[in-house]
């Protein structure tokens, strides 16, 4: 009996003129976004190659170690064909220099506005909003549809068990509905391969995961039009119900915990924050220069009743230490300037994760959120990729600013050397030959490892293992209850 009611089931499915309109657009959707996806990937590798090469070849050319200063790129994800979460919005590279703080500027969606007004379809999208209503299209009158007909009363005029039925419901649309699917997403994997995305194990296992996490969403919509039908006795009330389910679930609840926690927690913006460090920033210097301005009299004061020879040859004897102390005073001066920055850019990223856990919070509620939650961490082009990048360039230019540093000390000290005994000593300055820059120190993207992806989208894979459970058991519930009649 039960694998009559399967086929019969799956049968209704497969042979619903629907389907094939239904299922075509779904696949015709989901090989588009991948197909261009791939080719938006490429033209992001071929911009972060030859920026790369540009920068290489300024910091090669430069002459003297005082112009030497770099810039670092982020590296295009294979993942972000999937799931682009963050990924067009923040920014592509930042300045590295020893005066300048690590920013991540000029986005995607900066360069090309319009994409920031549509913004971009991919795989998760076409899953958590076209996939979703077709589950619930199928589903919404999968018990109260064959009441209406009467072959409900008709079925059960036979020995069937309740639980049998239902879930030789569930299994049939289930069997109907996903895997149809796993063709154009075959499809999409066999693009991925052919047009030779760089695809390496780990990103492999973090896009099989993706897809089973899609298959789960996909899943729990399906037990959501059982449980709608199941508890509704005419198939439009069923309907109408599960599309206020949906707008609810995929369209406000994740902006309304997003602007609830705004309000909740408070998060200064980024003119404020910048007007607070530049003006900390021009207080350090102005009193830097009035410190060093009256350390320069007061170092003079023994030379005033020297001649021109006696005052020079008192100079030359005296400017090594005093060079040294004075940058010794400026360096002093630069770490008060970068302990200030990062107090300050750390309190700001505790503020915003505060909020951000608040809003991932409440937006859990929903299952749409919840999903798109797992799949941006697994992509790794959730809201910690900022963070992840902008991290690892400060690291780097802590490793910048020290070698450059250093160099800048030994060609002022060799620049003093040949000018000793001239009238005037000029510092700064560049040679005719190019700098060797063999030593200096590359830039490597931060890695995203398989279980720093999952470990985050645990919470929220489990939510939706609970919410396709608490769906299913509603539906088996009712339906021990409803009357078939």
């Amino acid at each position: 009996m039960f694998a009559t009611l399967f086929e019969k089931e799956l049968k209704a499915i497969l042979l619903s003129p629907k389907f094939v309109a239904t299922f075509g657009v779904c696949s015709l959707l989901i090989l588009l976004s991948v197909f261009i996806g791939v080719q938006e990937y490429k033209a992001g590798v071929d911009q972060y190659d030859t920026a790369m090469q540009l920068a290489e070849q300024e910091v090669r050319e430069a002459t003297s170690w005082w112009g030497v200063n770099n810039r670092a790129y982020r590296q295009p994800n294979p993942m972000q064909i999937f799931a682009s979460g963050v990924n067009n919005d923040i920014g592509r590279l930042s300045n590295i220099s020893t005066w300048t703080e690590v920013k991540l500027q000029q986005s995607a969606y900066l360069d090309n506005s319009l994409f920031a007004v549509f913004r971009f379809i991919d795989f998760t999208f076409i899953v958590q909003v076209v996939l979703s209503l077709f589950a619930i299209l199928f589903t919404y009158n999968a018990i109260n549809g064959e009441r209406e007909s009467g072959t409900l009363k008709l079925t059960f005029s036979n020995a069937v068990p309740r639980g049998q039925y239902m879930l030789a419901k569930f299994l049939g649309a289930w069997v109907g509905l996903v895997v149809p699917l796993l063709i154009p997403i075959t499809l999409a994997l066999l693009i991925v391969v052919v047009l030779q995305v760089p695809m390496t194990g780990v990103e492999w296992s973090k896009l099989l995961t993706l897809i089973g996490v899609s298959i789960l969403y996909f899943t729990f919509f399906i037990m959501l039009g059982l449980l709608v039908s199941a508890l509704t006795k005419r198939s439009t009330v069923s309907f109408l119900v599960l599309l206020v389910v949906w707008v609810l679930f995929v369209l406000i609840l994740p902006r309304a915990a997003t602007m609830a926690a705004g309000q909740i927690i408070e998060v200064p913006s980024v003119a404020e924050v910048e007007s607070q460090k530049d003006r900390y920033r021009t207080d350090r210097w102005t009193a830097y220069g009035e410190e060093r301005s009256a350390k320069w009299r007061e170092r003079m004061e023994p030379a005033e009743g020297m001649n021109e020879e006696e005052r020079t040859q008192f100079l030359e004897e005296r400017r090594p230490q005093w060079m040294q102390e004075d940058d010794d005073d400026r360096q002093v001066m630069q770490e008060e300037i970068a302990e200030f920055e990062r107090k300050v850019n750390e309190d700001l990223r505790n503020r915003k994760a505060e909020q951000e856990r608040l809003a991932f919070v409440l937006s859990r509620f929903s299952p749409s959120s919840s999903y798109q939650l797992a799949t941006m961490n697994l992509a790794g082009t959730n809201t910690t990729l900022k963070t992840r990048y902008e991290e690892s360039m400060k690291a780097y230019r802590t490793a910048f600013a020290q070698f450059v540093e250093a160099k800048r000390i030994e060609e002022r000290k060799k620049l003093m050397e040949q000018q000793r005994g001239q009238r005037r000593v000029m510092i700064f300055g560049g040679g005719e030959e190019a700098l060797d820059v063999s030593e200096l120190p590359r830039y490597e993207a931060p890695s995203h490892t398989f279980p720093e992806a999952f470990g985050p989208s645990v919470i929220d894979v489990g939510l939706l293992a609970l919410f396709s459970v608490i769906c299913f058991g509603g539906a088996f519930v009712s339906f021990l209850r409803y009357d078939v009649r």
